[in-house]
């Protein structure tokens, strides 16, 4: 069994959604910051389980933002998770790409004068994308996961599993119908960030 230094199993329930019925588990790490697993199934020792790492966006997933597609990957990986019948989806609180709501929000403000969402981030005194995979790995460790199939387009994900010594497929995830702005922010991930997107 793994045991981590950094987070613990806080408490968990089923929780029936719209999707259908799944295991919720939250976990805190030692900032007791709060991150959720919605797992489907039996997944220990499954190999090539069906696995979104997916971080929080609030704009986006509650108030419908059309500046993004993080709604719509979310929406898709639960649908998918159900549908296989197995899997998990790790929701980390990692909200702007890593800098905060406030900070997202002043990064929007720069992009409407034309700042690209990359460039945006610097101006402000961040990286590009100050998001961490760590905690995720350790999730999947502690629920006793080490092999995935991982719906995403961030080649980050891939290698940050990868170096926990978890086993990762790589399952595209691109939405295919969005907003314009969306569109041209999808663009610079895939441009500046190396983001893994059709053309």
């Amino acid at each position: 069994m793994f045991l981590s230094k950094k987070l613990k199993i806080y408490s968990q329930t089923q929780l029936p959604t719209t999707y259908g019925l799944f295991d919720c588990i939250v976990f805190r790490d030692e900032q007791n910051i709060e991150h959720l697993a919605m797992v489907k199934g039996n997944t220990k020792s499954v190999q090539n389980l069906l696995c979104r790492i997916h971080s929080e966006c609030l704009t986006g997933e509650v108030f419908g933002s059309l500046k993004c597609d993080c709604k719509f990957q979310l929406n898709a990986a639960l649908d998918n998770i159900e549908k296989r019948g197995e899997g998990i989806l790790l929701y980390l609180r990692q909200e702007g790409r890593g800098i905060g709501l406030g900070n997202k929000i002043k990064a929007y403000s720069l992009q409407e004068k034309g700042v690209d969402t990359v460039d945006a981030n610097l101006i402000l005194g961040f990286p590009e994308d100050a998001r961490e995979y760590d905690i995720a790995a350790e999730m999947l460790l502690i629920l006793e996961i080490t092999s995935i199939e991982l719906m995403t387009n961030n080649p980050n994900k891939i290698s940050a599993i990868q170096k926990a010594g978890i086993k990762v497929k790589h399952e595209p995830h691109q939405i295919k119908y969005l907003s314009d702005a969306a569109e041209s922010y999808l663009n610079v991930k895939r441009d500046r960030m190396g983001h893994l997107f059709d053309k």
